[in-house]
């Protein structure tokens, strides 16, 4: 007997609604122990030597704070995603124990990653922010924290994130 297409519809739509809870299960459990507030005055030093204050940037519009690292085979996903929202809102990355300026400078050339980028090769800003795994992502919206997420997202994903931190 044929399925019709009302069956898969409504067989996808409860896939994906599974789908979407599991993911939320999961950024929950791993976003437990970080902060949900950032110090007022967190400035942090791009790689071009540009000086950004996250917290009053997000008095503008949202800030994506994006975790990575160039070793991460996650982030080879997720950094294109970043890199074009940066079109539309301001992303702050900090990559992880990544080793020197140069060599993170090089590497995002090499790749035509466009985002604001801070280095952080002894992991200070990971621990500061309670950040135990690349990729992850913070929404921050007037100086605080909106909207966690870890591990793979897509573009749709994270900017629904940043539109629902509005």
């Amino acid at each position: 007997m044929k399925k019709s297409l009302r069956h898969w519809v409504k067989e996808i739509i409860i896939y994906v609604v599974i789908g979407m809870a599991i993911v939320a299960g999961v950024d929950l459990y791993r976003s437990q122990d970080m902060p949900k507030t950032i110090p007022a005055d967190f400035t942090v030093q791009t790689l071009d030597g540009q000086s950004i204050n996250i917290v009053e940037a997000s008095y503008e519009a949202p800030v994506v704070v994006y975790f990575w690292a160039t070793w991460c085979g996650a982030c080879k996903f997720v950094s294109p995603s970043v890199s074009w929202l940066d079109q539309y809102y301001q992303v702050v990355a900090v990559s992880s124990a990544s080793g020197s300026d140069q060599r993170v400078a090089q590497f995002m050339e090499a790749k035509d990653y466009q985002f604001n980028n801070t280095n952080d090769p002894n992991n200070v800003l990971m621990r500061e922010w309670g950040v135990k795994v690349t990729p992850t992502i913070f929404i921050i919206n007037k100086g605080q924290v909106e909207n966690i997420t870890t591990g793979i997202s897509t573009p749709f994903g994270i900017a629904i994130r940043v539109w629902l931190s509005k």
